[in-house]
């Protein structure tokens, strides 16, 4: 009660809505620097069950934004790193690791213990490998990506858009993608959005950006909308 008073007094929270917080069940899979600020923000949030899968190890080149490694975790796996920083700051959270890389033989299996699923991914085979596999169920997919200055975030059902029917065709194989930089501010800044995503999702309070893509350019501090749709002829989410 004391930890989470500013959550609670919050007339459309309240402790009501604090002990869902408490109960909700969250995935984020990738644990590098959208899943730095994610994994705080809803440790600070309250939430108490929570699921990290990546197979990569530190490296020193990941420090300029995934805050969540300390120098000393240089080598180790990340999941193990994210898991004991989130519970230096809280002691009592139950935070379940998984070391290894998502495919289609693990997926199913990942998701199905949780409401919610975090895509804080850098690979486009794997987003859109989740995004197929949370439209099958019941669950949530809160989808981030961010390149230079840039991010966008949306919320996926399966009753939206899923992740196939947004991205260009062109898109769908990481060959395609050459390796970008990014910026530590503007990573903050989409983990943040999918944090708050991830709360109206638990309270059921707000919009949540269901069919609608949210676009940032940190360059020129903008916010842009894009309205999108099922595509009838989408080989994922059509059937």
């Amino acid at each position: 009660m004391t930890r989470y008073q500013k959550n609670i007094l919050i007339s459309e929270i309240g402790e009501s809505g604090q002990q869902k917080i408490k109960n909700a069940k969250v995935l984020i899979c990738g644990a590098g620097g959208l899943a730095s600020g994610v994994i705080f923000n809803l440790c600070a949030l309250g939430v108490m069950n929570i699921g990290i899968v990546d197979f990569d190890k530190v490296e020193l080149s990941n420090l300029n934004r995934q805050y969540i490694h300390k120098t000393s975790a240089l080598g180790e796996f990340k999941v193990l790193s994210a898991r004991k920083t989130a519970l230096e700051f809280n002691p009592v959270l139950n935070i379940k690791t998984y070391c290894e890389k998502i495919d289609e033989n693990n997926v199913d299996e990942l998701i199905f213990p949780y409401d919610i699923i975090v895509d804080c991914l850098d690979s486009i085979k794997t987003k859109l490998l989740v995004s197929s596999a949370v439209i099958k169920t019941d669950k949530t997919l809160v989808h981030g990506g961010v390149d230079e200055f840039f991010g966008q975030v949306c919320t996926i059902d399966k009753t939206s858009a899923c992740l196939a029917c947004i991205l260009p065709e062109n898109a769908f194989s990481d060959e395609n993608n050459t390796k970008k930089g990014v910026i530590s501010p503007c990573v903050s800044t989409i983990s943040s959005i999918q944090s708050m995503e991830v709360f109206k999702a638990i309270t059921s309070l707000g919009e949540p950006l269901k069919n609608q893509l949210l676009l940032y350019s940190g360059l020129e501090q903008s916010f842009k909308k894009i309205k999108v749709q099922k595509n009838p002829n989408c080989p994922v989410c059509s059937k």
